[in-house]
């Protein structure tokens, strides 16, 4: 059971594939638009960074980094996101498993995190100098890196603005501060430009659903889910920091919407027992989304929100995005 729900947690981080929908006579369900990609600046050449840097990661640990990194693993998929944006990926050499890979510029990366545990080894062979983890990963194999010497700053966004302090953060250890304010400067801009799109609109109840086993999974009331849910023009139904939630309890709730960022398809949900009375399954509204940038605290949590906006508020049309500065 352990195992299980750490793995759920892990796939918030991931995001998850979307399923294939099977042959239904369920109609077809509300389409989202792809989200518009938010305008971001592009990197500019900029004066050597001044190393060594003293940083504080996310769980108040002071990390050194003595050099400009030129070897570095990404122990989370959020991580790895973040040094393609940064423009510093030709510099990662190993990488995190992700069920959702992205950039495709990673593609070809040594894996060497998995659900599993993370490969020591390899990555001393790699000679790592910079390691980029996530609060997720083992805290024992974080403490091994340490004790050899390998600088490991560890990421725990929970939140939109946790997010964007990551980026900064990352920025800053691989040299590139400058250029990850610049971005995160045009992704507040965005959210802003986004969230005043939505203030005022009738919040519908929704249920996400992480997962749908013999247990169902949904979004604890303090996580980046909701507060991107609520950001969106939505009224989310949450639970507490298991994810789980009764079916009872969801029947009480009867959400207008349902979102599907678990592998199931749309044509399943009617065919659950004891699902067919909620309002989303009689009306039909249940809409598949890209769990990824809607859940992963990276660069593309922008094009999260748009994606969930569409899909609550399909009528709403959005302001173009901000001009990036040059």
């Amino acid at each position: 059971m352990l195992l299980s729900i750490v793995a759920i947690l892990l796939a918030a981080c991931s995001g998850s594939a979307p399923a294939t929908p099977s042959s239904s006579t369920v109609p077809t369900p509300t389409a989202v638009p792809t989200a518009t990609a938010a305008a971001t600046p592009t990197p500019q050449p900029t004066p050597p960074p001044a190393f060594p840097v003293s940083l504080t990661d996310d769980q108040g640990t002071t990390v050194s980094i003595e050099a400009e990194p030129t070897r570095i693993v990404s122990l989370t998929p959020a991580g790895t996101e973040i040094l393609f944006k940064l423009g510093v990926g030709p510099s990662v050499v190993a990488k995190a498993e992700d069920i959702d890979p992205f950039p495709p510029e990673a593609d070809a990366l040594p894996i060497v995190a998995r659900y599993t545990g993370v490969d020591i080894e390899q990555i001393v062979a790699l000679e790592a100098d910079l390691v980029i983890a996530d609060a997720l990963n083992p805290a024992d194999a974080v403490t091994q890196l340490r004790g050899l010497d390998i600088p490991v700053v560890v990421l725990a966004a929970t939140s939109i603005e946790s997010a964007l302090a990551d980026i900064e953060l990352v920025g800053d250890a691989v040299g590139a501060g400058a250029y990850a304010r610049d971005l995160t400067a045009s992704m507040r801009a965005r959210f802003d430009q986004l969230t005043a799109a939505t203030a005022g609109l009738p919040a519908p109840s929704v249920f996400y659903e992480i997962d749908a086993g013999d247990t169902i999974y949904t979004v604890p009331d303090d996580s980046i889910y909701a507060e991107m849910l609520r950001l969106a023009g939505a009224d989310p139904i949450t639970t507490d920091a298991s994810y789980a939630i009764s079916l009872e309890k969801l029947v009480d709730a009867d959400p207008e919407i349902i979102l599907l960022g678990s592998f199931a398809s749309v044509e399943d949900v009617p065919k659950r027992p004891g699902w067919k009375g909620m309002s989303a399954v009689k009306s039909r509204t249940i809409v598949k989304v890209n769990d990824t940038v809607i859940t992963r605290p990276g660069p593309r949590l922008v094009d999260g929100l748009e994606s969930l906006i569409a899909a609550i508020h399909p009528d709403l049309v959005l302001p173009s995005p901000v001009p990036a500065t040059p």
